[in-house]
């Protein structure tokens, strides 16, 4: 007897009720109706597509352009017990062979697959193969040019249509206005699909933009008068170190998180974050997927985002829990000057694009018609030092060449070090006798890798340090002076990204045929940043109103929590100078104390105060002192 849906998402979700609109879009997809999902962030998308897939017979292909969150998935259902398997790019012929069989004859019940895949021969034919029962397109908007995150690679997808011509399609995303869902629906081919969207208000949620002079003062006000986890959205690696520490400083537990943190990390600091053994999460935007808190409190973006779309998917991971939580997004003048200058001047050209293709190749010293599928790791830095390239625009491109399918780039932090010795053994040993500083690392390295007097042999610094009980800084330290010594030859590098070369190198020829893409992809990255700016400028409607109004709600009433709907309601009620002048005096004679402390203890507006703290000192009631505090003045 065939299960309900219900029934599946008990037995392996452990749930007793849909979220809202789930059930409704799993009816679609058992109808065989092609079907467009459109859930907010924390609406439960995949449940839509893994649900009806459990319950119809054969295998669900999954279309995902996020490796991480592909990888996430699938551990997931496996730890549910059901057969899933994930083919990024990368993955040698002889293994996507094996692989691809596994999912005809091994009763797999989902195949993940990046877009790329579908340009390969070999895994079109055994997509042919195999008994699909329906086909979902994640993050669907990366298939329109006018996507947040638009990948050419996409447009591949129509392949399965093809292929099988009647299997349903489902296409999911968090964030498209009413353009971009069209564009889904032309370039998927999909057939008179069931669209089913959910509102995107979040009556819960207050979205703050914040104007402030000094970003982290105004960090420890939100954290002080909101408790509870939070996380704190920095546009690079160096600002969530800092950040955290600032925050540590103050005594609030916090940690970072960016792409450069070794997994080992990641996950410990992930696990302390769920736990609430650390209430602040610094990080930057590589920190979202798969994350399931519901109790977050605070969002607050220290920069503004370079888009709607990602502050509206960042902001909405608070409140999941349907309590009241705030989204706050800090900004002063320096914010419009920084997009500009970190979004649109650093927008590549044409001929950039092809200028940094080619050093690339070079770099490898990959020949012209050479190179597909070949993986090396990259240090970025390095590369753009060798050539002499400006780092973002050149960053830049390799995320364009990565979205176009040229390349795979891949940012992870690794560290590969290798040690030979020179010398004989009991010239080596005479060495360490006269200098026993040395003899500990050399022993440890001796004892624990074989053949190092014979050619280079990889080590791992990690392990030799916790052996001996000591730092790698210390044990990097002994070797570079052992090679100083001649003794030993050590190379210890750095790498903080693998590229993968998808196609074979035909330079401007690869480039002019999806130059086109780069053309579009640059007009709709100016268009969304200077929708960003307006939404941060517009200081006459409700904040949720225009977030509603950017994705094509027009609808709306105001929410009530927002900066403007707060603002607004402070404006009709009449304050009352003469009392906060008294609670003024009143904190004063305790103490003397600055207008910021004054500001964190009164609960009225702080321009209000401000300007009551002025006529206060004019009619010198108050004073200020050499500490730059207020103090009553003695009559």
């Amino acid at each position: 007897m065939t299960k309900t849906p219900l029934q599946i998402l008990q037995e392996y979700w452990k749930h007793d009720r849909f979220k809202p609109l789930q059930e409704e879009i799993i009816t679609s997809v058992l109808s065989a109706q092609d079907t467009f999902a459109l859930l907010p962030t924390g609406g439960g998308k995949s449940v839509c597509f893994q649900v009806p897939a459990l319950i119809k017979e054969g295998i669900c292909i999954v279309i995902s352009p996020l490796i991480a969150l592909m990888h996430d998935q699938v551990q997931h259902l496996q730890q549910k017990g059901i057969k899933a398997i994930a083919l990024p790019s990368g993955i040698k012929y002889t293994e996507l062979d094996t692989l691809l069989d596994n999912c005809i004859y091994g009763n797999y019940k989902f195949l993940y697959l990046s877009p790329e895949r579908l340009q390969q021969e070999i895994v079109k034919e055994r997509l042919r193969q195999m008994n699909i029962n329906l086909i979902a397109v994640d993050e669907a908007h990366c298939i329109s040019q006018w996507g947040n995150d638009f990948r050419p690679s996409y447009k591949k997808i129509k392949i399965l249509r093809e292929l099988h011509p009647t299997v349903p399609i489902i296409a999911l995303t968090a964030s498209a206005t009413t353009h971009v869902v069209d564009d889904i629906i032309l370039e998927l081919d999909l057939f008179q699909p069931q669209l089913l969207k959910q509102s995107f208000f979040r009556p819960n949620l207050g979205y703050w933009v914040t104007p402030t002079i000094d970003k982290n003062y105004k960090l420890t006000q939100i954290l002080e008068k909101h408790p509870g986890t939070s996380i704190i959205y920095v546009r690079n690696r160096r600002a969530t170190i800092e950040l955290s520490e600032f925050l540590h400083s103050h005594g609030i537990t916090a940690a970072s998180y960016h792409g450069g943190v070794d997994e080992k990390d990641k996950t410990e600091r992930f696990r302390q974050w769920m736990n609430e053994e650390v209430r602040v999460m610094v990080a930057t935007n590589a920190f979202g997927m798969g994350i399931d808190k519901s109790n977050v409190r605070t969002v607050i973006h220290y920069n503004v985002p370079e888009s709607i779309e990602s502050y509206f998917q960042e902001a909405g991971r608070a409140g999941r829990d349907g309590k009241q939580s705030f989204a706050f997004l800090l900004k002063n003048q320096n914010d419009n000057t920084r997009l500009n200058n970190q979004f649109i001047k650093v927008l590549p050209g044409v001929d950039t694009v092809k200028l940094v293709y080619r050093k690339l190749c070079n770099y490898f010293q990959i020949s012209y018609g050479e190179g597909e599928q070949s993986t090396h790791d990259f240090n970025f830095n390095a590369f753009c030092k060798t050539y002499e390239l400006h780092t973002l625009t050149s960053y830049n491109t390799l995320q364009f060449l990565d979205r176009c399918g040229v390349i795979r780039f891949m940012q992870r932090y690794t560290k590969k070090s290798s040690v030979h010795i020179l010398v004989t053994g009991n010239h080596l040993l005479e060495f360490l006798k006269k200098n026993s500083q040395y003899e500990l690392v050399t022993k440890s390295i001796l004892r624990t890798y074989g053949g190092v007097f014979d050619e280079e042999v990889a080590i791992n610094l990690s392990l030799l340090a916790s052996k001996i009980d000591t730092s790698e800084t210390e044990i990097i330290q002994v070797l570079n002076k052992l090679k100083e010594a001649e003794l030993i030859e050590f190379n210890h590098k750095v790498f903080d990204a693998e590229i993968i070369f998808l196609i074979p190198r035909e330079d401007d020829h690869t480039i002019n045929r999806v130059k086109h893409h780069l053309l579009a992809q640059n007009k709709a990255k100016i268009e969304k940043v200077e929708a960003i700016l307006q939404y941060t400028e517009d200081n006459t409607t409700c904040k949720s109103r225009l977030l509603l109004r950017y994705f094509g709600e027009q609808d709306t009433t105001d929410c009530g929590i927002c900066s403007f709907c707060t603002t607004s309601k402070s404006k009709t009620i009449k304050i009352d100078v003469h009392k906060i002048q008294e609670d003024i005096v009143r904190l004063l004679q305790e103490k003397k104390l600055s207008s910021r402390d004054l500001i964190s203890k009164l609960e009225y507006p702080e321009k209000t105060i401000l300007e009551v703290l002025r006529e206060m000192n004019e009619h010198q009631i108050i004073t200020i002192n050499h500490d730059n505090n207020y103090q009553l003045v003695q009559q």
